[in-house]
């Protein structure tokens, strides 16, 4: 086996397309797309987001300390690419995307109502790292749609929502299931 190598870079795909919702006010509300996101604590809950500081939600989220991540979908993907190639400053995105703000039980900022899943999060630190700077962030709320909720085992039904990740431009829907957590150690029956 022959390996090249490239230019030191993020190699670390897919990851998770999401859409993060932020503002207090409904002139600010905003949607930034990110696909930098991503859990880093269990106890408490945690999440870290990386934003460009010339991001027009990047002041937005430092000022008001609250976002949503709102979990996106095959039938989402047209919005998710469009909030992230358009800014704030220049357009109403909720209003362009024909998406629906809903309040959030315990952060600010909007939820996108379409979502299946959106995190609400409070920011704890923000890191400056070069050209983006992490925020990391307490989940203190989680909101889901109960039509994919799995009634025979009480799980979420995260693929029957059919996500989407991104991976160098493209976006893709996730696959098969091929296993869950300790299949590879369970007893066979």
């Amino acid at each position: 086996m022959s390996k090249e190598s490239w230019k030191p870079g993020n190699m670390l795909y897919p990851l998770p397309a999401v859409m993060v919702s932020c503002g207090h006010t409904p002139e600010e509300h905003n949607i930034i797309t990110i696909s930098w996101a991503g859990t880093i604590n269990t106890n408490p809950p945690m999440v870290s987001v990386s934003i460009r500081p010339e991001r027009h939600s990047y002041d937005i989220i430092k000022r008001t300390g609250d976002f949503v991540i709102n979990l996106t979908t095959e039938d989402l993907a047209f919005a998710t690419d469009w909030c992230g190639v358009r800014s704030g400053k220049n357009f109403d995105k909720f209003k362009e995307m024909k998406l629906t703000k809903e309040d959030g039980k315990i952060v600010k900022s909007p939820l996108i109502a379409e979502s299946p899943v959106n995190i609400e999060c409070v920011v704890k630190e923000i890191k400056k790292l070069g050209s983006h700077d992490l925020f990391i962030a307490e989940v203190v709320n989680v909101n889901y749609d109960k039509r994919y909720l799995d009634k025979s085992t009480g799980e979420f039904s995260l693929a029957a929502a059919r996500p989407i990740v991104y991976s160098h431009g493209t976006y893709y829907s996730l696959g098969k299931k091929i296993g869950k957590f300790g299949y590879s150690i369970a007893k066979k029956k």
